[in-house]
């Protein structure tokens, strides 16, 4: 699973990697979690890439209670065109939600030790995700929500985790925002390389950010 992950990078700048041209002020942040708003791109209303703001964890549109978002900050790759609440949006609002690496929990004895993982690279990179807009019928709020997708750990990962969020740089992330039905075969095979290393337990608050909390607390998985 993905459940959080950290953003710091130019937004402006990332946001062209993609595609979109002029991007929304984006402020650097280190603990992004679940039902706070993230940096997306997608397509608009008239097919243009666009920069858009979302909050983490989907609300399908048919939805009573928006509360159900809290429980959908994953969607599992193996069974989106299949499930209710996500074969809509993996037909017609796909996105990708931009970062720069995210955490997992490896447990170590009675520890649940966090590490950061990003592209060995260094580069920011996008997580495939999908859309939704909700209304409620009687109080009229209005929600833009996503979700991650994720798929079955590749080689690297699966020490830390037997899930991981579908990872895309710039021409897997066009070619998923296209539309292509069979993208997600295999995805996780077509990771670009990854580093991990062991991080401050100051994580596991999302209160808590800040820089500090993806400096190494231990030797770097390679």
């Amino acid at each position: 699973m993905c459940g959080r992950f950290a953003f710091y990078s130019p937004s402006e700048a990332t946001a062209a990697l993609f595609g979109v041209d002029g991007a929304l002020a984006v402020e650097a942040r280190y603990n992004i979690a679940p039902t706070q708003v993230v940096a997306a791109i997608r397509d608009d209303a008239e097919q243009q890439r666009e920069l858009a703001m979302l909050r983490w964890g989907l609300v399908p549109f048919w939805a009573k209670d928006p509360a159900i978002g809290n429980k959908m900050i994953n969607a599992r790759a193996e069974t989106l065109a299949e499930k209710p609440s996500y074969r809509n949006a993996f037909k017609h609002r796909r996105c990708v939600v931009l970062a720069d690496g995210f955490y997992e929990w490896h447990r170590q004895g009675d520890s649940r030790i966090p590490h950061f993982i990003s592209l060995k690279s260094g580069e920011a990179f996008a997580m495939a995700g999908l859309w939704e807009s909700w209304t409620g019928k009687e109080s009229g709020e209005s929600l833009q929500t996503t979700t991650l997708i994720t798929t079955a750990a590749n080689e690297f990962m699966q020490p830390l985790h037997h899930r991981m969020p579908v990872i895309l740089q710039t021409e897997a992330a066009n070619e998923w925002l296209a539309g292509s039905p069979g993208f997600l075969d295999d995805v996780a095979d077509r990771t670009p390389p990854l580093q991990a290393w062991p991080v401050s337990r100051n994580v596991n608050n999302a209160r808590n950010q800040g820089e500090e909390l993806i400096v190494p607390a231990g030797d770097v998985l390679i």
